[in-house]
């Protein structure tokens, strides 16, 4: 089985080590993997290359469609360890795209890297509308769950499955990071607080945005909210120092 992984440039698999930039373990050095696909499409989304290839018809702001070729590569779960292993890593975050849409052979990735590298934490990000298997559940470190906000555009019914909501908040190795583009998503973020009892301390929410501008601006108002309902704020720290590019 192979991993299909997004590209830096074509033919070269977006590998790389950078600063986590958003949530628990933002400022920490990590290996990062991001892999191709996903099962949403947020109008916002600052990785569109990764899942709206030349056809796709749903929305997204800059209205930009990308060549399946170019920007998507599939590799052996062995060679893409070799790759991490190389940058020496002592945390590695999968993202996406939405990574768990490709659970089984992450399962066979992650133990590479462990085997090779003792006492190594394995991130990942996803929009927690995907189940993951039970076996790479054992093997994953930190889940970094992002539920997608009305504002997202996403069908709610494919965004927010009850019975997984109710599963990540239960899960202690689970944090949750909600995109914040308005005031008014605050009160929705609430509610799913209240509805799956989400635990404040594993409750982040992080304003919208691809340049330091307009996430300084969100950020004024996001964090009073954040102190307001004792939730965590998050920052996107990668956009401030290297902007919104691939591979950083």
């Amino acid at each position: 089985m192979s991993l299909t992984l997004a590209t830096t440039v074509p033919g070269e698999p977006e590998i790389f080590a950078s600063l986590q930039g958003e949530g628990p373990s933002a400022g920490r050095p990590c290996v990062f993997v991001r892999l191709s696909r996903c099962n949403l499409a947020c109008r916002w989304c600052d990785t569109a290359y990764t899942w709206r290839f030349i056809g796709d018809i749903r929305p997204h702001r800059d209205d930009l469609t990308f060549e399946r070729s170019e920007n998507q590569i599939t590799i052996d779960p062995r060679e893409v360890a070799m790759r991490v292993l190389a940058m020496r890593p002592s945390r590695v975050v999968i993202t996406g795209g939405e990574p768990l849409l490709q659970g089984a052979e992450l399962a066979k990735l992650i133990p590479l890297l462990k085997e090779a590298v003792p006492g190594l934490q394995v991130e990942i990000e996803t929009n927690g509308s995907v189940p993951p298997p039970h076996a790479l559940t054992m093997l994953v470190d930190q889940f970094n769950i992002s539920p997608k906000l009305s504002h997202s555009g996403n069908d709610p019914n494919l965004a927010l499955v009850p019975e997984l909501l109710r599963d990540w908040a239960a899960n202690q190795k689970a944090w949750f990071k909600f995109v914040v583009a308005s005031p008014a998503d605050i009160a929705e973020v609430s509610e799913l607080q209240a509805l799956y009892r989400i635990q404040p301390e594993r409750l982040f929410v992080m304003p919208e945005g691809t340049e330091s501008g307009p996430l300084r601006t969100r950020s004024k108002w996001l964090a009073q909210e954040a102190i307001t309902h004792n939730w965590r704020f998050s920052d996107r720290l990668h956009i401030h120092l290297y902007g919104d590019t691939r591979g950083t």
